[in-house]
C-alpha cells in the first residue's frame, strides 16, 4: 500500500513504524534543524512509532487495513520538526522525560516539580526546598546523558482509568491521581521506560536518544533545565538572567499557595465545593493590592508617565484603567492614551511576502509623530492626539486635544510601550515608569505538566475575538504563530528593562473560560489545519470543572476585558 512522506509517495508494508519509514526514505538525521520528532496525519500529532498498517481480525480472517487517521489523511503524512510549534513541544516533552527519568534513578521518592518556563529554561524544585550542589547539577547531566546515549524506546501504553489511578497511587504521584479522578473518558495514555510511567499530555519522540542538547544548572531554590537554542538547535540555549520575572514567577507561586490552589485539581475542588468564590474574590484583592502599589511607586518616582506594555490578551487596556483609579487615589487626573491610535494608515504600510501586514511590527507606528507629541506634552503644551478608525483602517480627521501637568500624568498603553525606539532623546527617562504586564500563570495541571503561559494569553484571545470581532477558533488560530513571533522580536527582549512587571493572570480563569470556549473549539473540523491545535486545548480544558460564577467577577476585572461586562468600556 501507498503513502505519502512528505511528499514522497512510497509503499509501505504492514507493521512498519513510520520511524522505520522516514529512514528507509534517507529523511533522519542527527541535525536537530532537520530531524523528523513526530508526524502529523489528519491534522492530529503522531509519535514516529505509529503503525500506519496493520493486521486486522474479521470473521473471514486477517486482512491488512489501514488506520484511521491515515485513512481520513488520505495516506499523507507530514513530518514535525523542531523549528515547529508542534515539533518543539514533543522535543520538550521528550527532554523532561528524560531528565524525570534521571531523577527517579538518583533520587528515588523524591518528589520533582516542573514548575515554570522562564527564557529558555525550565525551572524546577526537587522536595521541599533541597538545595543541589553543583557535583549534584553534573551527576544528574551525566545520567540523562547515559539515557540519552542508551537510546531507550518510549513506550506508549493505554490503561483503563482506574488502572492508572492505581498505578500512580502506588507509586506516590498523587497529584496525578487527584487530576485522573476528573478525566471524563475511561482510558488515559501513557509513555513507559522499564519500570519508569508518565505523561505529558501529548506525544513524545520515539526514544530518549532524540532529546541530547540540553544543559542543566543549579539556580535558587531549584534546577533550570535549559531546552535547545532558537538560533542553534544543536546547542543548548546560554542562560540569560531574567531576575524581574523570574521574581514575578515567585510572587505568583506564593499566591497559589496563599490560595491554597497550585494545580488544576485545587481549582476543581473549589468550584465544586463552592469555594471558588472566595478564591475569587481573595484573587482579585491581589490583584487591587498590587495595582495600589505600583501606583505608590509611580508618585515616589515622581514620574509624569507611565507606559503599559506587554503580549496580547494580556489586559494592558484593564490594566492602564485600574492604574488610573489608584493614581486618582492619591489626587491625580490621569489622561490615557492607546498607542494603537498612532498607527499609520493601512495604505502606508507594507504587505509582507504572504500579502498580509504584519501588526506586530513596530514600523506599523507612526513613531516620529508620538516622539513630537510626547515631547510637547511633557513640556506643558497642548496636543491634539491622533485618532485611529479600526473600521476604515485609517487616521480619524480629527483627533483629541490633551493638556497635562504635574497633577495629570500620561498613561500609555500598547504593545511596544518599552521599545526604546520610542522614547525621544527630549524627554527625561527618570520621569517615565515603564510597567510590563503579562499573564504568567504558575496552575499546573500536576506536578509534572506546567500550563505555558501562552496557553491562557491565546484562550482569551480566542474568546474576545469571537464575542467582540465575531471570528471563529480558526481565523484565531491561523494568526497566533504570526502573533508569537512578533512578540518575540518587539516585545519580550525588553521586558526586563521595566520598572516593574504585573502578572494579570486570575487563577480561577480556565474554569470560567471554558464555558465561553468550548462549544467554539468542538466546531473545528478534523480536515482543518488547525484541528490539532483545538483538540488539544480541548484536551487540556477537559481536565478544568466550568464554573458559572460570572456574577462574583468585579465588573473592573482583568477578566471582564475577555468575556464583557468592564464597566471601563461602556
Amino acid at each position: 500500500m501507498k503513502l505519502t512522506i512528505d511528499g514522497i509517495v512510497t509503499e509501505v508494508a504492514c507493521g512498519e513504524r513510520l520511524l522505520d519509514i522516514v529512514r528507509r526514505l534517507g529523511l533522519d538525521s542527527a541535525d536537530l534543524k532537520t530531524r523528523p520528532l513526530a508526524a502529523n496525519i489528519s491534522g492530529e500529532t503522531f509519535t514516529l512509532n505509529y503503525v500506519p498498517l496493520r493486521e486486522q481480525a474479521l470473521p473471514s480472517g486477517q486482512r491488512v487495513a489501514m488506520r484511521r487517521a491515515m485513512r481520513a489523511a488520505n495516506g499523507e503524512v507530514s513530518l514535525l520538526r523542531y523549528d515547529t510549534a508542534r515539533g518543539n513541544r514533543v522535543y520538550e516533552r521528550t527532554m523532561l522525560f528524560v531528565f524525570l527519568l534521571a531523577m527517579r534513578k538518583l533520587y528515588p521518592g523524591t518528589r520533582v516539580r516542573i514548575n515554570y518556563a522562564v527564557g529558555a529554561g525550565l525551572f524546577s524544585t526537587v522536595g521541599d526546598g533541597v538545595k543541589l550542589s553543583q557535583q549534584d547539577v553534573d551527576r544528574i547531566k551525566s545520567a540523562m546523558r547515559e539515557i540519552v546515549n542508551a537510546d531507550l524506546t518510549l513506550e506508549r501504553k493505554r490503561l483503563e482509568i482506574d488502572d492508572a489511578i492505581d498505578f500512580f497511587s502506588s507509586d506516590g504521584q498523587e497529584d496525578k491521581v487527584r487530576l485522573l479522578r476528573y478525566r471524563r473518558f475511561a482510558y488515559f495514555d501513557v509513555y513507559r521506560q522499564d519500570d519508569y510511567v508518565d505523561y505529558f499530555y501529548g506525544e513524545m519522540a520515539p526514544s530518549t536518544g532524540y532529546a541530547s542538547v540540553f544543559d542543566l544548572q543549579a539556580q535558587k531554590g531549584g534546577l533550570l533545565l535549559l531546552r535547545p537554542s532558537a538560533a542553534d538547535p544543536n546547542k543548548p540555549a546560554g542562560h540569560v538572567s531574567l531576575p524581574r520575572l523570574s521574581g514575578v514567577f515567585s510572587e505568583s507561586e506564593e499566591w497559589g499557595r496563599l490560595m491554597h490552589c497550585t494545580v488544576v485539581a485545587d481549582l476543581n475542588d473549589m468550584v465544586l465545593s463552592g469555594d471558588v468564590r472566595t478564591l475569587i474574590r481573595v484573587n482579585e484583592a491581589l490583584h487591587e493590592k498590587r495595582f495600589a502599589q505600583l501606583a505608590d511607586e509611580i508618585i515616589d518616582r515622581g514620574a509624569r508617565a507611565v507606559v503599559i506594555a506587554g503580549p496580547s490578551s494580556s489586559g494592558k487596556t484593564t490594566s492602564a484603567n485600574r492604574l488610573c483609579t489608584q493614581l486618582r487615589v492619591h489626587g491625580k487626573t490621569p489622561v490615557l492614551v492607546s498607542l494603537d491610535n498612532y498607527y499609520l494608515d493601512r495604505n502606508q504600510l507594507k504587505p509582507g511576502p504572504d500579502g498580509q501586514f504584519d501588526l506586530e511590527d513596530i514600523a506599523t507606528l507612526d513613531i516620529p509623530q508620538f516622539q513630537e507629541d510626547l515631547t510637547r506634552l511633557m513640556r506643558g503644551e497642548e496636543v491634539e492626539l491622533p485618532l485611529f478608525d479600526f473600521v476604515r483602517q485609517q487616521r480619524c480627521d480629527k483627533g483629541q486635544r490633551i493638556h497635562i501637568d504635574e497633577s495629570a500624568p500620561l498613561v500609555i498603553e500598547g504593545l511596544h510601550g518599552l521599545n526604546p525606539m520610542l522614547l525621544p532623546d527630549a524627554v527625561d527617562k527618570k520621569l517615565i515608569f515603564r510597567l510590563y504586564v503579562s499573564a504568567l500563570t504558575t496552575l499546573n495541571l500536576d506536578d509534572h505538566n506546567r500550563v505555558p503561559t501562552t496557553y491562557l494569553r491565546l484562550l482569551r484571545r480566542m474568546v474576545r475575538d469571537n464575542e467582540t470581532r465575531g471570528a471563529s477558533i480558526e481565523r484565531t488560530l491561523s494568526m497566533w504563530d504570526s502573533v508569537r513571533a512578533g512578540e518575540e522580536k518587539w516585545i519580550f527582549p525588553f521586558q526586563e528593562d521595566a520598572d516593574a512587571i504585573f502578572n494579570t493572570t486570575l487563577i480561577y480563569e480556565p474554569a470560567v473560560l471554558k464555558k465561553h470556549i468550548f462549544p467554539l473549539l468542538g466546531a473545528v473540523p478534523p480536515e482543518s489545519p488547525y484541528f490539532d491545535d483545538a483538540r488539544s486545548i480541548v484536551k487540556f480544558l477537559n481536565y478544568f470543572v466550568e464554573a458559572n460564577v460570572e456574577d462574583e467577577i468585579p465588573p473592573t476585572s482583568i477578566l471582564r476585558e475577555f468575556i464583557g461586562g468592564n464597566t471601563f468600556y461602556r
